[in-house]
């Protein structure tokens, strides 16, 4: 699987790298949660908040909305799920990370054929926007030895606990957490849970 970059061509459909903004902060905090041989991921941690310059870039990157910052922490090289929010998600890594993405209006028929899957690596320290549209998930590691620290800055209340009492579609049965529509792979841990088994094709794994 080709490994793109996000400062390539390829990667604007999908998102953009974010300039401008004071992170050292943040990347500091960031570098001091934990790294596990699994993956990790918490919604809203107050140590990111109480960083340097935090609340400043916070209300920058959402125009003054109500935000979190959270972390996605460990190592992971597999797809196994593919998640979108109705907004943008920010992400800054201390270490390179890779995410594996798609674009939503690739859900053909409440699939999506992983082969539609691509990959980017974003470089330590560099903030990037996912788009609303874009498909993704838990990062993938660079670097085995080092795993991944990932920022993960979201509307307030995103990704914690809700699902819907009626499902009108196929769309509301994919609402596994608060503003957050899950694609899960038959190999998924997320499937033997009850989620929705929309992805087709292969488990992806850049192992």
């Amino acid at each position: 699987m080709t490994i793109h970059s996000v400062f390539d061509e390829a990667f604007r459909p999908y998102g953009r790298v974010v300039e401008g903004y004071p992170v050292e902060g943040i990347l500091s905090a960031l570098a001091k949660t934990p790294v596990t041989d699994g993956v990790v991921y918490e919604p809203r941690v107050q140590s990111l908040h109480d960083a340097k310059d935090a609340e400043t870039v916070g209300e920058a990157l959402f125009g003054g909305m109500p935000f979190q910052l959270g972390f996605c922490n460990g190592h992971n090289t597999k797809l196994n799920c593919l998640e979108f929010h109705r907004d943008s998600e920010f992400n800054l890594g201390v270490e390179d990370f890779i995410l594996l993405i798609a674009k939503q209006d690739e859900i053909i028929d409440g699939k999506l054929d992983t082969s539609k899957v691509k990959a980017f690596k974003a470089p330590a320290g560099v903030l990037v926007e996912v788009y609303a549209t874009t498909l993704h998930y838990a990062p993938c590691h660079a670097d085995a030895d080092k795993g991944f620290h990932v920022l993960v800055a979201l509307p307030a209340g995103t990704n914690t606990d809700y699902r819907p009492e009626n499902k009108a579609n196929a769309m509301d049965a994919m609402i596994w957490a608060r503003n957050k529509w899950l694609l899960a792979h038959p190999d998924s841990d997320e499937a033997k849970q009850g989620a929705v088994v929309a992805l087709t094709g292969e488990n992806i794994d850049i192992g």
